[in-house]
């Protein structure tokens, strides 16, 4: 629809025609543009405390800014691993100095003691990962995974009480270090047979620990929420608890739809763009989730690494940390898709906006444009055309793994609870403009 939007007092306080629209002391002009609700970020990866070389809060959500991200949402893995309240509450209190947009931080689950303190606290919902890495200590360290399966139900139990969602790394890592011993006996610890280990026998290790935690989580009732979706077996098997009625969504990361999703890539990019291997047609299966609604909430996995961390992969892919920047770029990538009729623009504002509001408790405050929600608002040009290049990304690290791509569609103002914190392009807000944003 054409309409005005009125802010006041950080609220959406006005929807309707100009004719009607009360008087206002300042005027952002979208005349021509399209205005979404701001992204939330379910899946950001801040590095901060204990990583900063990487990454820090204030960088990753001055990229956040630029990407129309106004909710970013961080990771345990960092230093100290944020496995107990007091952790938790440091974080947020690092974030409270540095960030640009608002935030939030999800906390371990691994701890069972912890989790109803940490409810208690204000986090949005729980993080474990299944997997532990091999021949590296970054970024699966000791602390934030549990692979003993009495262990995880456990946990599976805590989170339930609470209420909260539970966000799984699924990863079967029984089957993966038999899987990845045969290649390290073979001499061979390139990017490619990294790429073609996490994807032996059609994804086993991610099929197989989706069947676990989905029926850990038919025994629990707790509310699940599947990460890193990539399979069309995975796909199939959330589609079937969707339909018993069961509180089941899953994620999807850029990277798995724009670069893990070419093997032209991976012999090219290598370490650049590890992370995982997606054949075309386990993407193309991916899309056809978005499309149906299968899959509910796209997070960007928004993982820095230096130029030197990722750099070793060429020798060694099993020492070199997965991950790549993606937080500044994804709308663009999305909105291009948008522009090129694979996917409609409602369609991307439910999976990155409206749907993240209701899945982690945000909404009717977030993900939506609203009388009385947020005015968490981004200006969109969806005829800009750009070429994302690493000189202009924000990210601390300074290299983006989109580098040299075209896109069309492009985040030009961002809004937090109405204050312009991008404008043009430029980045105008400061550091403790976010705010902490519990549940509603």
């Amino acid at each position: 629809m054409e309409a005005d939007i009125g802010i006041e007092k950080g609220k959406i306080a006005f929807l309707g025609s100009s004719a009607t629209a009360p008087k206002s002391s300042k005027v952002v002009d979208a005349k021509g543009k399209v205005v979404i609700p701001g992204l939330i970020d379910t899946h950001t990866h801040h590095r901060d405390p204990g990583f900063t070389h990487k990454e820090d809060l204030t960088t990753a959500t001055q990229a956040a800014a630029a990407g129309g991200v106004t909710l970013s949402i961080g990771m345990p893995n960092v230093n100290p691993p944020t496995t107990s309240v007091d952790r938790f509450k440091n974080v947020i209190e690092i974030s409270k100095k540095k960030a640009l947009v608002d935030f939030n931080h999800n906390p371990s689950g691994t701890v069972p003691e912890e989790i109803p303190g940490l409810a208690e606290a204000g986090c949005l919902a729980f993080k474990i990962f299944m997997v532990k890495d091999t021949g590296r200590d970054y970024p699966h360290m000791p602390g934030i995974g549990l692979h003993h399966h009495g262990d995880l139900f456990r946990s599976f139990e805590a989170v339930a009480k609470t209420g909260l969602p539970l966000m799984v790394h699924p990863h079967d890592q029984d089957l993966m270090e038999m899987i990845e011993q045969r290649y390290w006996q073979r001499g061979d610890r390139s990017p490619q047979a990294y790429a073609k280990a996490y994807r032996e026998f059609d994804g086993i290790i991610w099929d197989t620990a989706i069947a676990t935690i989905l029926r850990f989580q038919k025994a629990t009732g707790v509310k699940l929420h599947i990460l890193h979706m990539s399979t069309p077996g995975a796909l199939e098997m959330v589609r079937r608890a969707k339909g018993e009625g069961r509180p089941v969504t899953c994620e999807v990361n850029p990277w798995a739809l724009f670069l893990g999703n070419s093997w032209e890539n991976i012999e090219k990019l290598g370490p650049y763009c590890l992370g995982f291997w997606v054949p075309e047609g386990h993407a193309e299966a991916l899309w056809e989730g978005i499309r149906d609604g299968t899959i509910d909430v796209v997070g960007s996995d928004h993982a820095p690494h230096t130029k030197e961390e990722k750099e070793i992969g060429w020798k060694d892919m099993w020492k070199s940390p997965g991950g790549e920047p993606q937080i500044q770029d994804y709308l663009r990538l999305f909105l291009t898709e948008v522009n090129q009729g694979r996917l409609t623009l409602d369609r991307l504002v439910w999976l990155t906006s409206y749907r993240p509001a209701h899945v982690f408790g945000l909404y009717p405050r977030k993900g939506v444009i609203q009388i009385g929600s947020d005015a968490d608002l981004v200006i969109v040009d969806m005829r800009k055309e750009e070429t994302i290049q690493n000189e202009t990304t924000l990210t601390k690290v300074g290299w983006t793994p989109y580098h040299g791509r075209k896109v069309k569609g492009a985040p030009v103002t961002t809004l937090v609870r109405g204050k312009v914190v991008m404008e043009n392009g430029n980045v105008v807000g400061k550091p403790g403009d976010g705010q902490f944003i519990p549940p509603v």
